[in-house]
């Protein structure tokens, strides 16, 4: 079980947020853009000090007393760009993460490398890679870094939709594979519904209410999605030329 009670505040902006979640499968954290989403999942990684407790699977990672420092945790952080090492191939930043891999469960190098399809990818230099290809290699040196909690932020945001196209499908795979715990923040209700088996909305900073279970019969990942984000969606639907009806008028041939 993952447990987080976190405060403070930053600038103008305060963090207060508690929840308790499954260390298993993948949590979506969604609410619109400044709410937090970013802070909560540094907070998590130990990337900036704040006020408050975080224990995984009854380690304590903070509390009044004791603060694990990032490179401890063993967190594994997916970023919206991948910000692989320019002068090492494909397998170098692989073996790089290996090397430095923590205590948690994890794949092991060729397997992490099937799951991410990146078996003809390995010698390759990080500049003549694709963006989704780069972002592949990127969540596979995550996975081999042994995490005992992903975390994922807006991991396909930064790419386009060939590129989305390319990582989704793998990112379906990680999750029916592995029992690793991943925090996945997102704005896209297709990846959503996709990958997550519970979300958690935050706003201004508060996390409203427990995690909602994705998998509950009747549940729905768009009616997690707030007006701005579903004016978003349906906009993009109207592009790609989708056909918009009401769903309870028959459709005209």
């Amino acid at each position: 079980m993952i447990r987080f009670r976190l405060r403070g505040g930053f600038g103008g902006f305060v963090l207060d947020a508690e929840a308790e979640i499954p260390a298993q499968g993948v949590t979506a954290l969604i609410g619109p853009s400044g709410s937090g989403k970013t802070t909560l999942l540094r907070r998590l990684a130990g990337l900036t000090r704040g006020e408050g407790d975080v224990h995984v699977d009854g380690v304590v990672w903070q509390d009044s007393r004791t603060f694990v420092p990032p490179h401890r945790r063993g967190v594994g952080y997916v970023f919206q760009e991948p910000s692989l090492l320019p002068h090492l191939s494909v397998r170098g930043n692989l073996e790089f993460a290996q090397r430095r891999a923590g205590s948690g469960p994890g794949a092991a190098f060729d397997e992490a490398v099937a799951m991410l399809g990146l078996e003809r990818l390995r010698e390759r230099s990080p500049a003549t890679l694709s963006g989704g290809e780069r972002q592949r290699v990127a969540i596979a040196r995550a996975l081999l870094s042994r995490p005992r909690l992903l975390l994922m932020d807006e991991p396909l945001s930064s790419l386009d939709a060939a590129g989305k196209a390319d990582v989704l499908p793998y990112l379906e795979t990680l999750h029916r594979s592995l029992r690793l715990p991943v925090v996945y923040v997102s704005h896209d209700a297709i990846e959503i519904a996709r990958l997550a088996d519970r979300a958690l909305r935050i706003e201004s900073g508060r996390l409203r209410g427990p995690a909602v279970e994705l998998a509950q019969a009747g549940a729905d990942p768009l009616a997690l999605l707030d007006a701005a984000q579903v004016r978003a969606l349906a906009r993009a639907a109207l592009a790609a030329g989708l056909d918009v009806e009401p769903a309870d008028e028959p459709r005209r041939e």
